[in-house]
């Protein structure tokens, strides 16, 4: 039997019906499949045989943009360096948050910040603005709002601890 689900959406009622197993599993499966593929990103860069380095990339991004000035810093020297560091270790320790379902929220929101920076610099949208970017920073978003990492993920068992019960604002950062 499907569950009803009632919202309202601009001042009009808006109803689906849905078996609550199917989002269950669809959630699951949206977490473990964003979770693989930001944790490949970030391990790959990694363990690649060169180190892996933004600056070609940083070069160009966002020329003749109103970002070019917010990355511009960012391509050359200490700035760079720690970029080369932060995006694998950022793909990475994302990725496997989701993978595992722990602190979905958190990983999720520093997902969202990634996306958002790769949809504003990609140079010139070559394949338009909806493109990958855009398609993850959605995943990232659908994840936060459905508390992906209920969903056979540590979360879950974290939310019944103690510490969290006493302080409900954490629920905020798991799920």
């Amino acid at each position: 039997m499907p569950d009803e689900i009632n919202a309202d959406l601009f001042g009009r009622d808006v109803s689906y019906q849905l078996p609550s197993n199917w989002l269950a599993y669809w959630t699951f499966m949206l977490r473990l499949i964003v979770g693989f593929w930001f944790f490949h990103a970030g391990i790959t860069k990694f363990l690649g045989a060169e180190a892996f380095d933004a600056s070609g990339y940083l070069k160009f991004a966002a020329q003749g943009t109103l970002m070019e000035g917010v990355v511009a810093p960012f391509a050359s020297g200490a700035p760079l360096a720690l970029v080369n560091l932060m995006i694998p270790l950022g793909e990475t320790l994302i990725g496997l948050g989701l993978l595992v379902g722990l602190l979905v929220r958190t990983a999720s929101f520093f997902g969202v910040m990634l996306m958002v920076f790769f949809v504003t610099i990609n140079v010139g949208w070559g394949h338009g603005i909806v493109n990958s970017d855009l398609m993850g920073l959605l995943f990232f978003v659908t994840m936060i709002v459905l508390g992906a990492g209920r969903v056979w993920g540590l979360d879950a068992i974290v939310e019944d601890t103690a510490v969290v019960k006493q302080n409900p604002v954490l629920r905020y950062f798991l799920g």
